[in-house]
């Protein structure tokens, strides 16, 4: 039985205004196990990347609670909760957010040198490999194109070996062919580590190859059939 990485329990969040409260997110409820990648759908505005900034402790909510790893970032301090989701949580953008005067070797291995991890140079290397790069480790971000960017970005994330990765928009800023290829390396990278992955994506096509996708509406989620893409 695959393990369960990300459980999320009646997830509440809203924005005061003077005129109204903006409900954002209304009873959120997800499981995602182990090797699954799920997508969620939606217009813009209706809480998807509320949902995966609040997973990555990059915003507040209300109500309700999740859990990664069986951990609540309820039950931690918040020191204790950063280094938790340092160790357990990537995060992979729409924009690439690599260090222009940093090589992509460079740009995989910072995390570990922050972590002071011995291993670095191993580790980055291997990182690299795995998103099929290893022969640019020394190139800049202006020396790549965008699809390699990404993949530098991937393999930042993967270094860490998470637990969970979230995707925001990964192919968003790519063009149709490079944003297929990225979406099937972060299901082949998903299955052959085992990594959980939640995805926001507009695309259909990407949505379709998920093990489940969901639509979001109105800050409510509700599971996707095939037809509705």
């Amino acid at each position: 039985m695959s393990e369960l990485v990300l459980s999320v329990h009646n997830l509440n969040k809203s924005f005061e205004s003077e005129a109204e409260t903006l409900h954002i997110l209304k009873g959120i409820n997800l499981q995602i196990n182990a090797g699954e990648v799920v997508a969620i759908q939606g217009p813009s505005g209706c809480g998807k990347s509320t949902l995966i900034s609040i997973i990555a402790g990059l915003d507040h909510f209300d109500s309700g609670d999740f859990e990664v790893m069986s951990v609540s970032p309820k039950k931690l301090s918040a020191r204790k909760w950063n280094s938790f989701r340092a160790q357990n949580i990537g995060i992979i953008f729409q924009q690439f957010h690599l260090l222009e005067h940093l090589t992509a070797f460079e740009n995989v291995r910072l995390p570990l040198d922050l972590a002071e991890n011995p291993n670095a140079d191993i580790l980055a290397t291997e990182a690299l490999e795995k998103v099929g790069l290893a022969q640019r480790k020394n190139h800049f971000q202006r020396e790549l194109s965008r699809g390699e960017c990404q993949r530098v970005a991937i393999a930042r994330v993967l270094v860490m070996k998470p637990k969970l990765i979230l995707a925001d928009e990964p192919t968003a800023s790519l063009d149709q062919k490079t944003g297929k290829e990225i979406s099937e390396q972060i299901f082949k990278l998903a299955k052959n580590e085992n990594i959980a992955v939640l995805m926001v994506t507009h695309d259909p096509g990407i949505a379709r190859l998920c093990d489940r996708h969901y639509l979001m509406s109105e800050g409510q989620l509700s599971l996707s059939k095939k037809s509705d893409l």
